[in-house]
C-alpha cells in the first residue's frame, strides 16, 4: 500500500517549488496595473532621541512596461515646501533622478554615486524611492518559509545589479498568500545590516494591491522614518507630459 504524505508536508513542498526569482516576479506583478497614481502622503522623521518632525508630500507615478516614472512634491513644512524629486526608472541602467530646490530655483541632477544618500533627511535613500522592479536584482539560494508577525512568508535574498547601489544585498519577506512584501532588510557596502523596512496597511483599490504604510528603521544611527498614505488614487489619468523635466519648475 502506498504511503500518503501528511498534508502539511504536501503544502510545504508546493510552497517551496517556487524559486526566489519566481517569488519576486509574482510580488512585482501583484502591485501592477495602477496605470498612474496620485497619492497624498505623510512622512514622519524620528531622530535618535525620539523627536519627530512631520512632512507632507504628493507622490505621482506613471506605470511603464518595465520602468515607472515618479514625481514627489513636498507640501510642508515651509523649509521644504516646493521641493521636487523626479525619477525615471531604468531596469538595465542607472535610474535618472533630478532634484528641484525652490529657494535656488535650480534643478540638480542626482549622480549615480549619490543614490545611497538620504532622501530629504529621511532614512529612505534616493535609491529606495524608485520602483523596485524585480529585474534590477539577481537572486541566490533557495527561499525559506518563515512566519513573520503571524503571516507565513517566503524569505529570500536578492542582490542589486547596479554597481552604484548602496547595498550589497537585501533580504525580503513576501507573504505566501498574496505575494505582498512584508519586510526588507538592507545590508550596506560593508555587508552589515543597515536598516529594515516594514510594509503594512495593504488594501485593494480597483483590484490593485496598494501599500498603506512603510516604517524604515536605521540600526546604525538609531533614526527612523514612517511613510503613510493618507489618500491614494490609481488610474488617475496622468500621462508622459506630467513627468517631463519641465514639471519640476511648474
Amino acid at each position: 500500500m502506498k504511503k500518503l504524505l501528511p498534508l502539511s508536508l504536501l503544502i510545504a513542498s508546493s510552497l517551496m517549488a517556487l524559486s526566489n526569482l519566481e517569488i519576486a516576479k509574482k510580488a512585482d506583478e501583484t502591485t501592477n496595473g495602477f496605470v498612474s497614481s496620485i497619492a497624498h502622503t505623510q512622512m514622519t522623521l524620528i531622530n535618535a532621541s525620539g523627536q519627530k518632525s512631520v512632512r507632507e508630500l504628493n507622490m505621482k507615478s506613471l506605470e511603464g512596461k518595465d520602468a515607472d516614472k515618479t514625481l514627489s512634491v513636498f507640501l510642508s513644512p515651509a523649509d521644504v515646501k516646493g521641493t521636487k524629486v523626479l525619477t525615471y526608472e531604468h531596469v538595465d541602467s542607472d535610474d535618472d533622478q533630478w532634484l528641484y530646490l525652490p529657494a535656488l530655483k535650480r534643478v540638480k541632477r542626482i549622480a549615480s554615486s549619490n543614490k545611497s544618500g538620504s532622501f530629504m533627511g529621511s532614512e529612505f535613500s534616493y535609491e529606495d524611492i524608485g520602483n523596485q522592479n524585480y529585474k534590477k536584482y539577481s537572486y541566490s539560494g533557495e527561499p525559506q518559509i518563515e512566519v513573520l508577525n503571524g503571516i507565513e512568508c517566503y524569505k529570500g535574498e536578492r542582490i542589486p545589479k547596479d554597481e552604484n547601489s548602496g547595498y550589497t544585498k537585501q533580504v525580503s519577506w513576501v507573504d505566501t498568500k498574496d505575494f505582498l512584501i512584508q519586510r526588507v532588510d538592507y545590508y550596506d557596502r560593508k555587508s552589515e545590516l543597515l536598516k529594515t523596512a516594514i510594509f503594512s496597511g495593504y488594501k485593494k483599490i480597483d483590484g490593485v494591491w496598494r501599500v498603506g504604510k512603510i516604517e524604515m528603521k536605521n540600526y546604525q544611527n538609531d533614526k527612523g522614518t514612517i511613510l503613510i498614505w493618507l489618500e491614494d488614487k490609481i488610474k488617475a489619468g496622468l500621462s508622459e507630459r506630467d513627468f517631463g523635466k519641465r514639471s519640476l519648475k511648474d
